[in-house]
């Protein structure tokens, strides 16, 4: 499968379906069909509808939308997203709101490079944002950057994540969320040795894979199963000649969505009927809860096949992380090392993907950090989704972690104001 052919196979196969749908909406949008009392027609051009705008979702970089914040002083403060550091795999935003003065709070959240992008975030930004200065790594879609950039993998990752704490300072709280939790944990032990003063003040993991083994899933079990052969021989593609990244390898986000939906088929193909349904009696709109999700979901990006291999390998299998013996350069990156980084992590006891004691085994690992400087919280009936972007986070996870941000700011900078 290792081959522009069949890379550009699955984008045809895409193309025809939304050409599929785009042609059943218009014609079937007809008003002569308003002759005819048999409902074939408007179910058909509703089918034609959905499946439009979900094929077309798949290729298209959702947009953040965040276009004001309500500050302290009641008013609507413009935000701005502004590139603090570009990079050819990935950036560091700033979402600055204007005319609001810095907080004391700067917070970096890590997005996950697990096929969807950065925006799946969009509600935990939203949330952060009249409380905090917010980064975010922003990262880029492996089919549109071209094969001059070089390779890109874990170690890789690691660097990224310590040159953008690195240049944030220490006053920096960050925030990972599910898959760069591990890595995280790496760049801040990284900083320990290479550059102690880099290091942020505080890091939170939330529902990541530390050490996958501690409580296994459908996730761990596959990556355990599986060899790295069949991983190379049947997942990854080379990007066809229709984006910069042409001859790249990657694993396709395409593939990677077939996979997601594979694991809830029967929630997914019920949500699609119903709302095919809805949009024929003239009950959908264009940001109901069904768009608002799916427009998010359905869009994936492509991963290099260097990270994805050696994310299976070095985290899941190997357990690096874990067992601490990962290695950047050649060099061992010792976690014991952390000695005055305040970790929290937080599990949700629904997850089903990192699911509870996989993340919470990183404070087993900081050896050289004081138990005053540890914390977890587990979320009770929350699953992944939502502890760090659902009612979970919003309403329990959200406040706990702003306090123990606060508690944990360096004297000159800490808030006294009351968490709402």
């Amino acid at each position: 499968m290792k081959y522009m052919v069949t890379y550009d196979l699955m984008e045809s196969m895409r193309v025809t379906n939304q050409w599929l749908g785009a042609s059943a909406k218009a014609m079937f949008s007809y008003p002569a069909f308003g002759l005819t009392t048999n409902p074939l027609a408007q179910l058909t051009a509703a089918w034609g509808e959905v499946t439009e705008r979900s094929f077309a979702r798949m290729v298209a970089k959702p947009d953040w939308n965040i276009a004001s914040v309500v500050g302290e002083d009641g008013r609507d403060h413009l935000v701005n997203i502004e590139t603090a550091i570009e990079r050819p795999f990935g950036d560091l935003l700033h979402f600055a709101v204007q005319g609001r003065e810095e907080l004391p709070r700067k917070v970096l959240l890590v997005a996950p490079m697990s096929g969807h992008y950065a925006t799946l975030l969009r509600s935990t930004v939203v949330s952060l944002l009249p409380d905090c200065e917010v980064y975010i790594t922003d990262w880029h879609n492996a089919r549109d950057i071209p094969v001059s950039a070089g390779t890109f993998d874990v170690e890789d990752y690691t660097l990224y994540l310590a040159d953008f704490m690195r240049h944030l300072g220490p006053d920096t709280h960050v925030i990972a969320v599910c898959q760069p939790a591990p890595l995280a944990l790496a760049a801040t032990a990284y900083l320990a040795e290479e550059d102690p003063s880099a290091q942020p003040n505080s890091l939170t993991l939330i529902g990541g894979p530390i050490d996958p083994e501690a409580a296994p899933t459908e996730v761990t079990d596959f990556g355990r199963t599986v060899t790295m052969g069949q991983l190379e021989n049947h997942v990854l593609q080379r990007v066809g000649f229709k984006y910069a990244g042409a001859g790249r390898m990657v694993y396709p986000g395409l593939q990677q969505l077939a996979s997601f939906m594979a694991m809830n088929s029967e929630m997914h193909s019920k949500a699609f009927f119903d709302q095919i349904l809805r949009t024929a009696k003239g009950e959908a709109q264009e940001h109901d809860r069904h768009n608002k999700f799916y427009d998010e979901y359905l869009a994936v990006m492509d991963m290099t096949a260097e990270f994805y291999l050696s994310t299976v390998e070095r985290v899941f299998k190997k357990r690096e992380i874990a067992t601490n013996t990962f290695t950047v350069n050649g060099k061992p990156v010792d976690i014991s090392k952390i000695t005055d980084v305040a970790v929290k992590t937080v599990e949700g006891s629904k997850d089903d993907i990192s699911a509870p004691g996989q993340c919470i085994a990183a404070l087993d690992l900081l050896t050289g950090l004081p138990d005053s400087k540890k914390a977890s919280h587990l979320e009770e009936g929350a699953g992944h989704y939502g502890i760090f972007a659902g009612k979970s986070w919003r309403n329990n996870i959200r406040p706990l972690v702003l306090e123990f941000i606060d508690a944990n700011m360096t004297h000159t900078r800490r808030r006294m104001s009351v968490v709402s």
